[in-house]
């Protein structure tokens, strides 16, 4: 499924982004779904992914309600050539991409000697071969043109270890790794990388338990970080955030 849509009306905040797209991944629910539409608030067109047809479909449907400009596709982001189409696409149908969130992501819990390769396979691949593949994807563009934002949402989880967390901390790990290297490879370029280091998000996800919604940060908490960074002054970035939820 792909489609891409522009709504007429529809609130909108403050149109700081109104030139820009953006390119945001796991976006059919939660996290990625609330910054998704915290972009489109400020006026960004949005293309947005996911593995979840009938989600996708139901935040492009609410996307289009903002009054952006929406592409969608169906996207497994572990897969290159999965990955170069919806690039190419979204840039064909809304223009060169300058805002990329990297938000796909699972999680997987328990003690590492217990799990299988296969589980090490299907963390590392969603949570950080996925950040590679899209990235590498984008970033080429975004250096011809001089400019651009990349935001990768890691966790708490990649600054600390806890029992149960093998791989997915070893797959945050990495990924604080990579977007340290990415930031010093790409800012002579003009080009921000920035990292989103999240503690718990009440959210529907695999592998964790019920959190107290008192005791958790909302989507909507990661989204405003995110539009910190799309909206900073062009000549500093906040090159990390950690988000904490006040009450433990």
């Amino acid at each position: 499924m792909a489609g891409i849509s522009k709504a007429n009306g529809g609130p909108m905040k403050d149109k700081q982004l109104s030139e820009s797209v953006a390119l945001v991944t796991g976006a059919s629910r939660g996290i990625g779904r609330a910054i998704a539409h915290r972009l489109a608030t400020l006026g960004a067109s949005l293309a947005i992914c996911g593995r979840d047809r009938a989600a996708l479909e139901d935040s492009s449907k609410s996307l289009q309600k903002l009054g952006a400009p929406v592409f969608s596709q169906v996207t497994d982001v572990t897969d290159a050539a999965q990955v170069a189409e919806l690039v190419a696409k979204t840039e064909s149908a809304l223009g060169p991409i300058n805002i990329l969130v990297n938000n796909a992501g699972i999680g997987l819990f328990g003690p590492a000697h217990k799990k299988s390769e296969a589980d090490w396979d299907l963390v590392l691949d969603s949570n950080l071969k996925s950040v590679f593949l899209v990235s590498r994807a984008v970033i080429p563009s975004m250096i011809r043109r001089g400019s651009g934002d990349i935001i990768n949402i890691s966790s708490l989880a990649g600054k600390n270890t806890f029992a149960g967390g093998g791989i997915y901390c070893a797959s945050k790990w990495g990924l604080m790794g990579l977007s340290g290297c990415m930031m010093e490879d790409l800012r002579a370029h003009g080009i921000r990388v920035s990292v989103i280091c999240p503690g718990s998000v009440a959210t529907e996800f695999s592998g964790s338990k019920p959190k107290d919604p008192s005791k958790a940060l909302s989507p909507d908490d990661v989204a405003h970080a995110v539009e910190a960074i799309v909206t900073q002054p062009p000549g500093s970035f906040l090159s990390e955030i950690h988000l904490r939820p006040l009450r433990k």
